[in-house]
C-alpha cells in the first residue's frame, strides 16, 4: 500500500520536476539559464527542508498516517494551481508543494521503517521495494507529463501531474487496516485540535514560502541556518547518549555530509543535465525529436531494472557475511556519479564540429548515476531507522532530507556556471565546452570524496556502527 502511495505521489512530483527548468526557460516566462536554477534551486532546497517540521509535528501531535494525508491534499492542491499560466499561480502552486511535501515526504518513509522490528533482516529490502515505487512513479510521469507538456500544452502535463497526486491519497486512505495501528497520533483524542492547529499554520506558511521562492540569497541564509541548529541539535542529542548510540550518531554526521555531496551533483537532472539534453543531446531518432524531458526518464527506469537486483545482491551479500558497511556503499555511489559525468565529457572530445552527443552516451551517463543512486539512498534512509534513536526516529530523517535540501541550493549554484548567460541564444558548438568544463570538475571532486569516505569507513566508521550494516 505504501508502495502505491508513494508511487503516485511521486508521479506528482517528478512529473513537476521534469518540466520545472523547462517550462521556466519557455516563452511562457522566458527565464534565463540563471534565473530558472536559481528558482529550481529554492524550490527543491525549500522541498527538502520542511520535512524537518514535518516530521517533528507527526512525531508529537499527528502522528505518520494524518501527516501523510495532510501533506497530499497540499501538495494536489499546489499542482492544479500550477495549471495556471501565470507567475502569480506558478509561485503559489510551487509554495503549496513545498509545505504539502514536507508533511508527506518524511513521514511514509519513516511508516516503512516502523513496519519492521529491530534487527529484522528484510528492512532493507523493504526500503528497497519502497524505493522502486518512487520510480514507477518518476518513470511514468517523465513519459506521460513530458509528452503532453510537448505535444499539448505545459496545462496538460501540469494537471496530470495532479491527478497522480489525488490517486495516491485514495491509494493510502484506503489502506489504513495494512498498517496494523502504525503511524496513529500520540495522544489520539487530541487529535481533532491539533489537526485544526497544523493545517491552518500550513496555510499560514505558505505565502512566507511563495517569498522565499522570488528571494534566492533569503532561501541561501535560511539554509544555512537550519543546517546550523539541526546539526547542532544532532550533535547535542549524540553528545548526551550512551557510547553506544552516541557514536552511531556520529556516523550518521559525517554521513550526512557525503549524502549532501551526492546530491549536490546527481541532482544536475533537473537543471544543467536537462539543458544539456536539450542543446548538446542528438534527440532526432528516425526524423523524430523526442523531447527534452525525458531525458529524466532513464534514471527511474534504470531503478525499476536493477533495483530489484541490488535487494538481492544485498541480502545475498549479507548471509554470506560480505555486506559492504554502509560507508563503503556511500563510497561506491559517489565513484559511480562521477564516471558518469566523465562519460560525459569523454564522449564531448570527439563531436566539436557538431556540439551534439549521442543519445547513447546519455543513456549510460544516467545509467551509472542509477547504480550510484542504489547504492546511497535507499541504504540512506534504512540507516537513518537504524541509527537514530527511536523516540526522534522522525526528526532525524527530516534532518536527512535537510542535506537534500542544502544540496539542491549548491546543485543551483554549479548549474549557473553552466551557460547561464545566454544559453537559448547560444550554438551547440559554444556550449559544449562550458558544460564539459564544470562536469569535469563535478567527477574530480565525486570520485574524490568517494575514496574518502570508504577510507574514513576502514579507519574508524564501521566500528562505531556497532554491528549496524
Amino acid at each position: 500500500m505504501l508502495f502505491f502511495a508513494e508511487m503516485w505521489e511521486r508521479f506528482c512530483f517528478y512529473g513537476m520536476r521534469a518540466l520545472l527548468t523547462l517550462y521556466m526557460v519557455s516563452e511562457v516566462f522566458s527565464y534565463s539559464d540563471a534565473q530558472a536554477t536559481a528558482v529550481y534551486g529554492s524550490y527543491n532546497a525549500l522541498i527538502y527542508l520542511t520535512p524537518i517540521a514535518g516530521g517533528i509535528l507527526a512525531d508529537k501531535l499527528l502522528g505518520y498516517r494524518w501527516a501523510i494525508l495532510l501533506g497530499g491534499l497540499l501538495m494536489a492542491i499546489g499542482q492544479f494551481t500550477l495549471v495556471v499560466q501565470q507567475e502569480f499561480f506558478f509561485y503559489a502552486g510551487m509554495a503549496f508543494m513545498v509545505v504539502g511535501n514536507g508533511m508527506f515526504k518524511p513521514n511514509i518513509s519513516t511508516l516503512v521503517g516502523r513496519l519492521y522490528p529491530d534487527g529484522d533482516p528484510r528492512r532493507d529490502a523493504g526500503f528497497t521495494i519502497f524505493y522502486i515505487g518512487i520510480n514507477v512513479g518518476a518513470f511514468l510521469s517523465t513519459l506521460v507529463c513530458g509528452y503532453f507538456a510537448k505535444f499539448q500544452d505545459w496545462t496538460v502535463g501540469f494537471g496530470i501531474a495532479g491527478v497522480g497526486m489525488l490517486l495516491g491519497l485514495v491509494t493510502f486512505g484506503m489502506g489504513r487496516a495494512r498498517l496494523e495501528g502504525h503511524g496513529e497520533p500520540p495522544k489520539p483524542e487530541q487529535l481533532p485540535a491539533n489537526l485544526t492547529k497544523v493545517l491552518l499554520g500550513s496555510l499560514a506558511l505558505v505565502p512566507l514560502v511563495y517569498l522565499l521562492l522570488s528571494e534566492d540569497a533569503a532561501v541561501r541564509w535560511l539554509l544555512g541556518l537550519a543546517v546550523f541548529v539541526v546539526l547542532g541539535t544532532l550533535i547535542i542529542t549524540a553528545v548526551r547518549e550512551e557510547r553506544v548510540m552516541r557514536q552511531r550518531m556520529f556516523v550518521l554526521i559525517v554521513l550526512w555530509f557525503f549524502h549532501m555531496m551526492f546530491w549536490m551533483f546527481f541532482e544536475q537532472a533537473g537543471t544543467s543535465l536537462t539543458l544539456f539534453t536539450k542543446r548538446n543531446i542528438d534527440l532526432d531518432i528516425g526524423g523524430w525529436e523526442v523531447p527534452a524531458a525525458w531525458g529524466q526518464f532513464f534514471n527511474p527506469l534504470f531503478i525499476l531494472v536493477f533495483g530489484a537486483l541490488f535487494t538481492m545482491l544485498w541480502a545475498n551479500l549479507g548471509r554470506k557475511g560480505r555486506d559492504p558497511s554502509i560507508p563503503t556503499k556511500f563510497g561506491l555511489a559517489l565513484i559511480q556519479l562521477g564516471l558518469g559525468f566523465y562519460v560525459l565529457v569523454w564522449a564531448a572530445s570527439g563531436v566539436e564540429d557538431t556540439g551534439l552527443v549521442s543519445i547513447l552516451i546519455l543513456i549510460f551517463c544516467y545509467l551509472l548515476h542509477t547504480t550510484g543512486e542504489l547504492c546511497i539512498s535507499p541504504v540512506g534512509l534504512s540507516a537513518v531507522t537504524k541509527l537514530a534513536p527511536k523516540r526522534m526516529t522522525g526528526m532525524v530523517m527530516g534532518a536527512w532530507f535537510l542535506s537534500i535540501a542544502a544540496a539542491h541550493k549548491v546543485a543551483a549554484m554549479i548549474a549557473g556556471k553552466t551557460g547561464a548567460a545566454g544559453g537559448e541564444g547560444m550554438t551547440p558548438q559554444e556550449t559544449l565546452p562550458i558544460y564539459t568544463d564544470v562536469f569535469w570538475q563535478i567527477t574530480l571532486y565525486a570520485v574524490g570524496a568517494g575514496v574518502l569516505i570508504i577510507i574514513f569507513g576502514q579507519l574508524f566508521l564501521k566500528r562505531w556502527l556497532h554491528g549496524v550494516n
